[in-house]
C-alpha cells in the first residue's frame, strides 16, 4: 500500500536547518528498507497558486487553498505493508517531532495497474 505523508510544522521557522539535517539519515534508512518512493520540501505557502475552474473559466488565486495555522512543509511517499509499518517510518521523520505528519493511503487510480 502506498502512503502519502504530509509534513506539517507549527511555523515555517520550525523547519530549521538542525531539523532538516536529519532528513538524509531518515531517507537513507527508508531506501535501505525498500519503503521510500520519494519526498520533497515545499516552498512557503505564499508561493502557492490555487486553481479553480468555474463555468469553463480557469480562475487563479495567489496563495494556498486554505489558511491554516500549520505550515505544509513537505511530503514523503512510502510503500509499506500496512498502516502500522507506515506509522513506524513516519515517526522517524524529523518533522513529526516539531509538528505533525498526516498519513493517508493512496487510492488506486482508475485505468491504471499500479
Amino acid at each position: 500500500m502506498k502512503y502519502m505523508c504530509l509534513v506539517y510544522a507549527n511555523r515555517e521557522e520550525d523547519l530549521s536547518t538542525e531539523v532538516l539535517s536529519d532528513f538524509p539519515t531518515v531517507v537513507r534508512a527508508m531506501r535501505e528498507a525498500g519503503v521510500y518512493l520519494g519526498s520533497g520540501r515545499l516552498k512557503a505557502a505564499g508561493s502557492a497558486t490555487t486553481v479553480r475552474v468555474r463555468d469553463a473559466e480557469t480562475l487563479l488565486t495567489d496563495g494556498p487553498f486554505a489558511e491554516i495555522k500549520e505550515h505544509l512543509g513537505g511530503y514523503f511517499l512510502l510503500e509499506c505493508a500496512d498502516l502500522d509499518e507506515a506509522v513506524r517510518w513516519v515517526a522517524t521523520i524529523p518533522g513529526s517531532r516539531l509538528g505533525a505528519v498526516e498519513v493517508r493511503p493512496l487510492e488506486v487510480a482508475m485505468g491504471t495497474e499500479h
